[in-house]
């Protein structure tokens, strides 16, 4: 994978589709997963430029997987999303150094912008 490469973690399969629809329309590629452990199985994480994770996950949660994955000395960016905003869930992803917290239904473009903030490109590319 490409260090522009876009990884997200998403367990709804409707939102994971359209996520992958609105990334690809912003010129990404991204490469999708239902679950943090599919991530990990994978390896996928290794030379992503950014991840996109949902915080809440049935298994291991998008917060605990980026911890998981700090452990092991992967840390591509992170932008969390989540339906529950939480203070102190906003807060924990503060202090892993999240590029971006996006509380859902975002609209599309915000993902797009935030991953081209995240990977240093014009959102345009």
């Amino acid at each position: 994978m490409s260090g522009r490469g876009v990884v997200v973690v998403e367990d709804d399969g409707g939102l994971r589709t359209a996520l992958e629809k609105v990334l690809s329309a912003g010129g990404y590629t991204p490469a999708m997963f239902d679950s943090a452990e599919a991530l990990l199985q994978a390896g996928a994480a290794a030379g992503a430029g950014c991840l996109v994770l949902d915080v809440r996950l049935p298994g291991m949660s998008g917060v605990e997987l980026y911890r998981e994955l700090v452990s092991r000395g992967e840390t591509p960016p992170v932008i969390f999303m989540t339906a529950y905003d939480d203070p102190a869930v906003r807060a924990e992803t503060e202090r892993l150094g999240a590029a971006a917290y996006l509380v859902k239904p975002f609209r599309g473009r915000e993902l797009v912008e935030a991953v081209g903030e995240t990977l240093g490109v014009n959102a345009a590319h």
